[in-house]
This record gives C-alpha cells, sequence and structure tokens, in this order.
C-alpha cells in the first residue's frame, strides 16, 4: 500500500505538477467548447440542407457522415496533422484535433438531427403548408423545434462522448490534461500526475454527465 501510495498520491510530485494539470484543464475546455460550437452548428446545418431534398448534395452529405461515422477519431488527427503538410498545408496540434473531432460529431449530430426532422409527423408540413407557410418557413418555425425537442437525450449522449475524445489530442503534442499529465510522468519518473489528470477530468465531465442526464429527463419526448 505504501508502495501505491509513493508510485500514485505523492505529495510532493502533486504540488509540483499540479499548475501544468490546471494549465491542460484550461486548454481541453477550450477545445471542448470550439469542438461542441462547430460539432452542432455544422450538424444542424447539413440536416437543414439535407431536408432541402436536393438529391446530389444529398449524395455527397451522406458520404461525409458514413466516412466520419467510420473513421476512429484518432485516425482523423494523425492524418490532418501530419498528412496536410505534405499537400501544403498546415495545422497545430490543437488545430488538428479540434477539425478532426469536430467533423466527427458534425457527422454523428446530422444523422440526429435528421433523424427528428423524418420522425415529425407529416401531417406537422402538411398542415402549415395549409396555412401559406413556404418551405423554409414550415421547417424552421414547425418541424425544427420538434424535431430538435425529441433528438436532445441522443444528441447530448453522443456530444459528451466525442467531446471526451479530448484527450487523443495528446498524440499530436496538444498540451491538455492527457499531455500535461504524459509530460509529467515523464519527468517524474512518478503516476501521480496521471493521477492529478484523472481527478482533472472527473471535474471537467462528471458535471456535464450530471447535466446531461437532466437535459434527458427535461426534454425527454412524451407520449
Amino acid at each position: 500500500m505504501t508502495s501505491f501510495a509513493d508510485t500514485f498520491l505523492n505529495a510532493a510530485v502533486a504540488a509540483e505538477y499540479a499548475p501544468k494539470i490546471a494549465e491542460g484543464f484550461a486548454l481541453t475546455v477550450l477545445l471542448a467548447l470550439c469542438i461542441v460550437a462547430a460539432g452542432l452548428a455544422l450538424g444542424l446545418a447539413l440536416a437543414v440542407i439535407r431536408a432541402a431534398g436536393l438529391r446530389v448534395v444529398n449524395w455527397g452529405i451522406i458520404g461525409f457522415v458514413d466516412v466520419f461515422r467510420a473513421l476512429p477519431p484518432l485516425v482523423i488527427i494523425v492524418l490532418l496533422y501530419f498528412g496536410l503538410p505534405s499537400a501544403g498545408f498546415s495545422l497545430s496540434g490543437f488545430g488538428a484535433t479540434w477539425l478532426a473531432l469536430t467533423l466527427v460529431l458534425a457527422a454523428f449530430s446530422e444523422e440526429v438531427f435528421w433523424a427528428g426532422i423524418s420522425a415529425t409527423p407529416q401531417g406537422q408540413w402538411d398542415a402549415a403548408r395549409a396555412l401559406g407557410l413556404g418551405f423554409a418557413a414550415t421547417l424552421f418555425l414547425v418541424v425544427l423545434p420538434q424535431a430538435i425537442r425529441m433528438v436532445i437525450p441522443p444528441l447530448t449522449n453522443r456530444t459528451i462522448a466525442i467531446t471526451k475524445g479530448t484527450a487523443l489530442g495528446s498524440v499530436v503534442a496538444v498540451s491538455e490534461i492527457l499531455g500535461q499529465a504524459q509530460a509529467g510522468v515523464s519527468f517524474a519518473f512518478n503516476a501521480t500526475p496521471l493521477t492529478l489528470g484523472a481527478v482533472a477530468y472527473l471535474i471537467l465531465f462528471f458535471p456535464v454527465v450530471v447535466a446531461g442526464r437532466w437535459v434527458e429527463t427535461r426534454f425527454a419526448w412524451k407520449r
């Protein structure tokens, strides 16, 4: 037990590397917020475009969604970070991680939003058109409010799951929580920074999970 405590709960090491873990925490929060904002916005935009029913465009959207749902996020991050420079483009580790996880979240959220739009009864479309509303007004004023309410629970779960992928940024030298923890382990020859990293992830994501559960209950579709 003493050996375990010295390896994973060393007070001196914790005091030394806690500020670095705090820096990683702040960066992780920033990265997560950017991913959620951009991913959900892009996913909703693609679902709205898909609702227009333009066949060629829809094929492109479906192809995009299928590709980014199939590829592991880590593979996308590595391809963007190490592959784009050979094509004349260069992304920082932060940029590659943000773009990769944004595309993955957009792909999954597009399918979730589209499922909500498709699940909205046809009678809602017909009633709105009978009142003289055009396609855009029907979609944005009648269909989308109902669709978004229906999909909030699955969308919340998927968003949380993908956002936790910020830890993958450590592979491309992003100094988020895991990156700082791994660096601390390398310099201190002690696993206590990893323990601090685990605590930091709990502090960050446990309230998010609890909030997600509340959102699921609050906005669950009543039948």
